[in-house]
């Protein structure tokens, strides 16, 4: 693998309508690490059928603060991808000092420690949040083939379509900052 690679950190993956794989079919993933060892991310607009209320009880986090129960409560844990379905991320900014935290950008990172959720519970920070179940992850020199087999479109991410959207109108926002509309890609992509 070349070293001069570029890192696709902090960029959007965009599957394409042709995505075989259900895991990622109609997906928008967050890039949190792409090096020569490979690339990390996670899914973030796939909502599952759990609330945060919910994640919190099952790891024994009260949401003590009354003002952190009424802001976190009802919002959704995601499908993050389908390695370590059993563990969560968070995906957070402003980023902070956490036990286990991947720093993603100057003020995006993602966070693996239970003391992150701690904070959230009665501080009710970090605010900008979306959990996930699970990360998306590619081995060395796969995000790059399948990049060139059409599999998928990038972008600069923009963490306000992640933090101020409803996960339905973040994939189609990611299209938009390419100049593309979802509803007009072919399921068929040409090759040169």
């Amino acid at each position: 693998m070349v070293s001069d690679q570029v890192s696709l950190a902090h960029h959007f993956l965009i599957a394409m309508p042709a995505m075989a794989d259900p895991n990622f079919s109609r997906t928008l993933t967050y890039i949190c690490e792409h090096n020569a060892e490979g690339a990390l991310g996670v899914i973030v607009n796939r909502p599952m059928d759990m609330s945060m209320a919910t994640l919190f009880e099952r790891v024994n986090i009260s949401l003590e603060n009354g003002e952190s129960e009424e802001f976190f409560a009802r919002q959704p844990i995601y499908f993050g991808g389908p390695v370590q379905t059993d563990r969560g991320f968070v995906l957070h900014r402003p980023s902070g000092e956490w036990q286990s935290t991947l720093k993603v950008s100057h003020d995006m990172a993602l966070t693996s420690s239970r003391d992150i959720l701690q904070n959230m519970s009665e501080k009710r920070e970090p605010h900008e949040v979306l959990i996930t179940l699970g990360y998306s992850g590619w081995s060395a020199g796969q995000l790059e083939w399948e990049l060139s087999q059409n599999a998928w479109l990038t972008v600069a991410a923009e963490p306000q379509i992640i933090f101020g959207m409803a996960p339905e109108d973040r994939l189609p926002a990611a299209m938009k900052l390419l100049g593309v509309d979802f509803a007009n890609l072919s399921d068929v992509a040409g090759h040169a």
